[in-house]
């Protein structure tokens, strides 16, 4: 097998990534810091960081004293340097978002579907149209648009040269969705299934921060999960690892929306215990029923605690089954319906889960709400180009030894994806 010698080249990328990852995740530092974070020498520091600050990259971001001598600059990705999109496609909406590289939202846009939901044609163009619609909100060129997450329901094929999304619940069945947004913008195209996105968002910014073993889920219409091992997102053989909501409860139970019988999705999955609620209340079946039911003050009326009852002890038996697979550091509950439960019956979710999961292992996690906010799917997919302008080093595929200006060294980022 023919293998790859490490250039001079590959270690500069590499140390690059290592200073901007930490100063992204680490926040505001001083070059001697980095290199006590990073392990680089102190010469290193200062000839990568000054690459990075020529490039616009890096920026100088106030002082910090130092013992006895002159005060250390404190250094920061800098915000302006480029932009991020990120777009939520959900069953019956299209979200899009831009934020800077501080992730300050600068500009939001939302489109209703049609009845008969996401229609790959139509989402494709619905997120084209969003995402010039968000980068005239924000006032800014398109070409400092640095990449374009999409977050959507099912697995996510990354194997050829663009993604394709297979959601058996949503009737995309191989949909090209990286060669259809790809053909209709110049802004480089990443796509990821939502759970994931949230994922990656609640462990850089929210309650998975400080974790390295971790499992994230999302409840709402579709149930799924994110599964970070060491650090790292796993995915399994081919990009489906993470469909918690496709994992059996019940032998032979509910019809669940993919067709299978007895899935955690047909017990937890908001659609179905809104049908349970107005079967159980006689109340009309509309699409807010359970969250302004959770949100109203006061008990919930016999028909409907049994069902909430219910479906807390279905929640944390799943939640359970992940703690015995996985043994992770933090299960971490969001998703509209699983905040809306999880802040009003936490407790009872945790009872229901320790009453399932082994006692050594569930001792050692924690369950917590996410921290972003009922629907992070957008802004988890905003980070998608974060990651891979971080694990680059800032570099564009083909960059040559010399440090271009800012303008030039973005506009090849944006060419070279």
């Amino acid at each position: 097998m023919e293998t790859r010698r490490t250039t001079v080249r590959d270690v500069r990328r590499a140390n690059r990534a290592s200073l901007l990852t930490d100063l992204f995740h680490g926040g505001r530092q001083s070059r001697q810091q980095l290199g006590d974070t990073t392990a680089l020498s102190q010469a290193s520091v200062s000839n990568l960081i000054g690459e990075m600050i020529d490039e616009g990259l890096v920026e100088e971001a106030g002082l910090v004293g130092s013992d006895g001598g002159r005060p250390r600059a404190l250094l920061r990705v800098a915000p302006g340097f480029g932009y991020v999109a990120g777009a939520d496609v959900g069953e019956s909406r299209v979200l899009v978002e831009l934020y800077d590289l501080a992730m300050s939202r600068l500009g939001v846009v939302e489109y209703a579907l049609g009845a008969d939901g996401p229609v790959p044609g139509v989402a494709a163009a619905r997120l084209l149209e969003g995402l010039d619609a968000v980068v005239a909100e924000a006032g800014i060129e398109k070409s400092a648009v640095l990449g374009f997450g999409v977050g959507v329901a099912g697995v996510v094929d990354q194997a050829g040269d663009a993604p394709v999304v297979h959601s058996q619940t949503t009737g995309w069945d191989g949909v090209p969705l990286g060669r259809m947004l790809r053909e209709g913008t110049e802004v480089p195209i990443f796509v990821e299934n939502g759970a994931k996105t949230v994922g990656q968002a609640e462990m850089w910014f929210g309650a998975g921060r400080g974790a390295r073993h971790a499992v994230i889920v999302m409840v709402g219409t579709g149930v799924g999960a994110a599964v970070v091992m060491d650090g790292r997102s796993y995915r399994g053989a081919n990009s489906s690892a993470g469909e918690w909501g496709h994992t059996t409860l019940v032998y032979d139970g509910d019809v669940c929306r993919c067709g299978a019988r007895g899935c955690l999705e047909a017990y937890i999955g908001s659609e179905k215990v809104i049908a349970r609620l107005a079967e159980a209340t006689g109340r009309p079946a509309d699409p807010k029923l359970l969250t302004r039911m959770l949100a109203a003050d006061g008990p919930l009326d016999e028909a409907a605690a049994r069902v909430i009852r219910e479906t807390v002890g279905y929640l944390g038996a799943g939640i359970a089954g992940l703690v015995n697979l996985f043994s992770p550091e933090r299960i971490v509950l969001g998703g509209p319906a699983g905040l809306a439960l999880g802040e009003r019956f936490l407790p009872d979710i945790r009872d229901a889960a320790a009453r399932n999961a082994l006692r050594q292992p569930y001792s050692r996690t924690r369950i917590e709400l996410c921290q972003l906010g009922p629907d992070a799917v957008a802004m988890g997919a905003a980070t998608l180009p974060i990651a891979r302008l971080l694990a680059d080093g800032g570099l564009p595929a083909t960059a040559g030894p010399a440090p271009m200006s800012r303008a030039a060294h973005r506009r090849s980022l944006s060419r070279g994806r």
